[in-house]
C-alpha cells in the first residue's frame, strides 16, 4: 500500500507565502510523475502543477504561473509546492499526487486521470 501525506498547510494572509511538502510511504514505487491539485468547497478539483521527472519538466495552472513552484525529489518520491503572493481566492485543499502508470503521459500531466495515487490533502486558507 501506498500513501502520500501532505504537511505545510495553514492559515496566511494575503501576499503571504507557504510551503507545501508531499511525501510517499508504505510500498516502494517509482512514480513517473507527481502533482498537486486543489478543490476549493463547492468547486471540482482543479490542476495546480506537475513535474515530471524524466526530463523535470514542470507544468502550471494558468492561474498560479508565476507565484507557485513545484519542485522534488524523484529518488524519495517527495515533492514540494512553494507558493508566494498568495491571494483569498487559493484558498482550497491541496493534495498531492502520483502517477506510477504512466498515466501522465496519456492523459497528460494535468490531467486528474494521470493519477493512480492521491494524498489526502492539506487546508490552505488566505485572508484577505
Amino acid at each position: 500500500q501506498v500513501q502520500l501525506v501532505e504537511s505545510g498547510g495553514g492559515l496566511v494572509q494575503a501576499g503571504g507565502s507557504l510551503r507545501l511538502s508531499c511525501a510517499a510511504s508504505g510500498r516502494t514505487f517509482s512514480s513517473r510523475a507527481m502533482g498537486w491539485f486543489r478543490q476549493a468547497p463547492g468547486k471540482e478539483r482543479e490542476f495546480v502543477a506537475a513535474i515530471r521527472w524524466s526530463d523535470s519538466s514542470t507544468y502550471y495552472a494558468d492561474s498560479v504561473k508565476g507565484r507557485f513552484t513545484i519542485s522534488g525529489d524523484n529518488a524519495k518520491n517527495t515533492v514540494y509546492l512553494q507558493m508566494v503572493s498568495l491571494k483569498p481566492e487559493d484558498t482550497a485543499v491541496y493534495s498531492c499526487a502520483a502517477d506510477s502508470s504512466g498515466g501522465s503521459i496519456y492523459f497528460g500531466a494535468r490531467g486528474r486521470s494521470g493519477y493512480n495515487y492521491w494524498g489526502q490533502g492539506t487546508q490552505v486558507t488566505v485572508s484577505s
